[in-house]
């Protein structure tokens, strides 16, 4: 195997060779801007962001700024005094303030490209069909929705407006995940057998949104599961062909009173890989995966953290950590987007990808609650 170094990394990318065949070289496209010099006209898309919690006051606003190709344009928010005090921090407009019911005259505004929908899962598909209607792009947050006919029925809104959907997987942009598919796909380890996943974190907010169904659609698999989920998919290549589960829902926690505590999971895939997770609200936090070959096996932990993700080769008994420089998670996948609208592409992380992982997760819960296991088609 190749050393996995800084060097070597930068060499391959820095061609413009895609990262196993996944599209735009991001890290290309990154490097370029920061070369950039401020006011070089290029083309800033803007974006309104709807739901003001704590992801997008504490990760999607402060590094837009990192962005190329995107800008804040406008907000969207039940707490007006909260959305006002944002507006004058981020020199916003005040008439680009909305509410969630003039959500829809946002269609008159023309400074809005793009609308990321950063709500509870249950209002992902209503505001996001409201947005296509309204002629623009959507990014919505992950899970995509509560089920999959509701994914279904955002992807025909944006097919029927004609514009573009990109669901928020920010971790398929994310460069030690982009390296880790590259050696996989290139087989430097040997044949892929086995993965593992496991996310999860101790929730004890008795209030959180995600503890209430009717907004989550499902617990720690919904919230924090999906990013294993997400992984097994996109480390193998493949879709799942069968899944055995169970679910655990303590009766005696208030917490969990309607959506699951932990979760664990099987999934088998037609290469015969078999992939193991787990994921809980109730033990220490844990954001990792494991993918182990004939040969040696990558780790990737932490897995999924906004920054300081850190991943390690072994080879033949000899480990290694990848060497890589990060890139800013949030700035890459928003200019990501941004790039498949100025070129008609479609996204990798589409509205099709989103409904995929509610498709499997429906099937997750199938097979904890009936005990057997799911053939997937």
């Amino acid at each position: 195997m190749s050393d996995i170094t800084r060097r070597s990394f930068l060499t391959r990318t820095g061609t413009g060779i895609a990262l196993a065949g996944l599209g735009a070289t991001i890290l290309q496209s990154t490097s370029a801007r920061a070369e950039d010099k401020e006011g070089g006209g290029e083309k800033k898309f803007g974006f309104a962001f709807v739901g003001l919690g704590g992801f997008a006051t504490k990760q999607l606003m402060p590094n837009i700024a990192a962005s190329k190709h995107c800008r804040m344009a406008a907000l969207v928010s039940g707490h007006p005094d909260k959305a006002k005090k944002l507006a004058e921090q981020y020199g916003i407009n005040e008439k680009s303030i909305y509410n969630y019911d003039n959500y829809d005259s946002i269609k008159d505004n023309p400074d809005v490209d793009v609308i990321y929908i950063v709500l509870p899962n249950s209002m992902h598909k209503d505001f996001t069909i409201r947005g296509f209607k309204a002629g623009k792009h959507i990014m919505c947050e992950k899970p995509m929705a509560v089920s999959s006919k509701e994914c279904q029925e955002m992807i025909d809104a944006g097919k029927a407006a004609g514009k573009k959907l990109q669901i928020g997987y920010r971790m398929q942009y994310e460069v030690h995940q982009l390296e880790a598919i590259r050696i996989l796909r290139a087989k430097e380890l040997g044949e892929l057998k086995q993965i593992t996943t496991d996310m999860g974190f101790r929730l004890m907010d008795q209030s959180a949104w995600r503890l209430h169904k009717d907004l989550s659609g499902g617990g720690s698999l919904m919230d924090i599961g999906i990013y294993g989920l997400n992984a097994s998919r996109y480390l193998t290549g493949e879709e799942p062909t069968e899944v055995a589960a169970t679910i655990f829902q303590p009766k005696n926690d208030p917490r969990f009173a309607t959506v699951e505590e932990g979760c664990n999971w099987l999934l088998k895939f037609p290469s015969g890989v078999l992939c193991s997770n787990t994921t809980s609200y109730s033990y220490a936090g844990q954001t990792k995966w494991r993918a182990i070959c004939t040969e040696g096996y990558i780790d990737c932990d932490p897995a999924i953290s906004y920054q300081g993700v850190k991943a390690r080769v072994s080879h033949h008994g000899k480990d290694q950590p990848m060497d890589i420089p990060e890139l800013n998670q949030f700035a890459t996948e928003m200019d990501v987007f941004a790039d498949c609208i100025m070129n008609n592409k479609e996204p990798r992380s589409s509205g099709e990808e989103g409904l995929k992982d509610v498709r499997i997760m429906e099937a997750i819960y199938e097979a904890a609650n009936t005990g057997k296991t799911i053939k997937l088609t």
